[in-house]
């Protein structure tokens, strides 16, 4: 993790879906982890795509999903090339509670989100790709017996962000998402994966950062480089999602694994508000 920027901040205002959550907004920001793999500008693919013959089944097709009453806008789609105007305006819109406008990066939105939701569960990710800024200031770090440990003023680094994620009700998030989806997907496939499908990689990946541990103890760190290490072997082997789940301190990374979970049901299909078929047909 650097000294000027320790990821964390889109986890948390998307994550939830843009993240993300992603979910995501909040998931990883531009923190470079200390690793021994370069950083690139793509998102390394997790595996190369099935072939035709072999090509797995969707597990959780978006029409699953729990919609709102309404769909989220009744305008056709723009192009993704052209969507980042109409995108931006829609965030923005969402997220009431803090000025995600400040914080996101206007060119190539989705493509941007889509990247950053596939490159989570890796051990590093391009410093290029991210849909939102860094969260501002340098990693706050303390004394305890003689080590360096990441200090409990470091987690209000990520107030506006966890404000902001607050602030975004998750139906609507759920409902902007599905009207969105045929761009999300399009990008997931020009991003290297032409034979799967994008809804079943957010979900994998926002049950990847449910999954990271919540340790009790403060978070001891190392000089590594011209950067700081978890001094843990087990945190520094995590993934640069769960790192950063981690690193944003124990408050915020439950109120967003709340928060994920809540989409993810949504995203499922067991949400809180299921909407009648019409309706449902409607926003997709």
């Amino acid at each position: 993790m650097s000294k000027r920027s320790s990821g964390g901040g889109w986890v948390i205002a998307a994550i939830a879906l843009l993240v993300i959550a992603g979910a995501a907004y909040f998931l990883a920001q531009r923190a470079r982890q200390a690793d021994t793999k370069p950083a690139s500008s793509v998102a390394p693919a997790a595996s190369s795509p099935a072939p035709a013959s072999t090509a797995p089944a969707i597990a959780h097709p978006i029409a699953q999903a729990d919609s709102g009453p309404t769909p989220a806008s009744t305008a056709p789609l723009p192009a993704l090339a052209d969507s980042d105007a109409n995108v931006a305006d829609s965030l923005i819109a969402l997220a009431k509670g803090g000025d995600i406008g400040a914080w996101l990066v206007r060119q190539s939105i989705i493509p941007r989100i889509v990247a950053t939701v596939d490159a989570l569960p890796h051990s590093d990710m391009g410093r290029f790709i991210l849909p939102v800024k860094p969260a501002k200031g340098s990693l706050q770090m303390e004394q305890a017996n003689g080590q360096s440990v990441i200090g409990a003023a470091n987690a209000a680094r990520y107030a506006p962000y966890m404000q902001a994620m607050a602030g975004v009700d998750s139906q609507a998030l759920v409902d902007w998402y599905v009207h969105y989806y045929p761009l999300f997907q399009q990008a997931y496939v020009e991003l290297g994966y032409p034979r799967a499908y994008f809804n079943d990689r957010l979900i994998a990946v926002i049950d990847h950062l449910l999954a990271a541990p919540e340790p009790t103890q403060p978070l001891i760190v190392a000089p590594y480089k011209q950067a700081y290490a978890f001094a843990d072997p087990a945190l520094q082997g995590l993934s640069v999602g769960q790192k950063a789940m981690v690193r944003i301190g124990p408050a915020n990374e439950a109120a967003v694994k709340a928060k994920l979970r809540d989409v993810r049901a949504r995203l499922v299909g067991s949400g809180l508000h299921a909407a009648p078929a019409a309706a449902t047909s409607a926003a997709r």
